[in-house]
């Protein structure tokens, strides 16, 4: 009898031995598409030196920081350029202590003067979200209540491997994101974020900042990159009469909504 119930028992254990798991079904949503691009590379075309966008409405613009050093506003106005956007200051991606730019007064009040519409950015390197926090309250002091025409960037990069932000994750990295585009809008200052292509497909979740406008960085002659964006910077190596050294040039898409109070509709040519 006991050798009997041994059988029974050892058969029932190498049954369960052979069972599979049942496996758990997880619901999971479907993935974030980004918002696509209305425009072909076909759209974009050399216009005297500078990118034009024939496809919808879109004006030239500069981002500028202590790189361009003494800059001549008007003749950067008499160019044709329609807006600057000025760096307030930066987070050092080795030490993390936060700087302001030297020429950022007399950019903004230059550019101001000069009837630049202007915004503003700054460049960080968080990684945390208190970090993000402290850079927006830096950006702001440094502004002192001066009025923008145009957006407070949060323009968060990735340097290097041996930066201090190279582990930076997605969740982290969006996170920092929200945090300062959140303080500088309570701050009364319209919020907009900048990253290059491999950020907004790797390092940062697009559906929980599409709330504000976008600046996209990609070097290229024609915009082929399949996202909206509300800017483009499409060059770091403009030449900009009034300007002694390599500038970013930028197309903002101003039927997007960006700049629309600024601008308007854009003039006919």
């Amino acid at each position: 009898m006991k050798r009997l119930l041994f059988c029974i028992l050892a058969l029932c254990l190498a049954l369960s031995g052979c069972a599979k798991p049942t496996p758990t079904t997880v619901p999971t949503e479907p993935p974030y598409a980004l918002p696509p691009s209305p425009y072909t590379p076909a759209d974009f075309v050399d216009d005297g030196g500078y990118l034009s966008c024939t496809g919808g409405e879109a004006v030239l613009g500069i981002d500028v920081s202590s790189h361009q050093g003494l800059i001549d506003w008007q003749a950067v106005a008499d160019a044709g350029i329609r807006f600057a956007f000025v760096r307030l200051g930066y987070r050092g991606y080795s030490n993390g202590n936060l700087m302001t730019d030297q020429y950022v007064r007399i950019n903004l009040s230059g550019a101001r003067e000069a009837g630049i519409p202007v915004g503003a950015y700054f460049f960080s390197q968080a990684i945390t979200v208190e970090e993000a926090k402290q850079e927006a309250t830096y950006a702001l002091g440094i502004l002192d209540g001066f009025r923008l025409d145009l957006p407070l960037v949060y323009d968060w990069e990735y340097v290097s491997g041996e930066a201090r932000t190279a582990n930076v994750d997605r969740p982290t990295l969006t996170d920092c994101t929200l945090t300062f585009c959140e303080a500088v809008e309570a701050a009364g200052y319209a919020p907009m974020v900048y990253f290059n292509s491999g950020q907004i497909t790797r390092l940062l979740y697009g559906e929980r900042i599409e709330q504000y406008p976008w600046w996209l960085a990609k070097y290229d002659p024609a915009m082929d990159f399949p996202c909206r964006a509300d800017m483009w910077q499409y060059s770091n190596t403009g030449t900009v009469p009034g300007i002694n050294a390599p500038v970013d040039l930028n197309l903002m898409f101003t039927e997007f909504g960006l700049g629309k109070a600024v601008f308007g509709a854009t003039p006919e040519t």
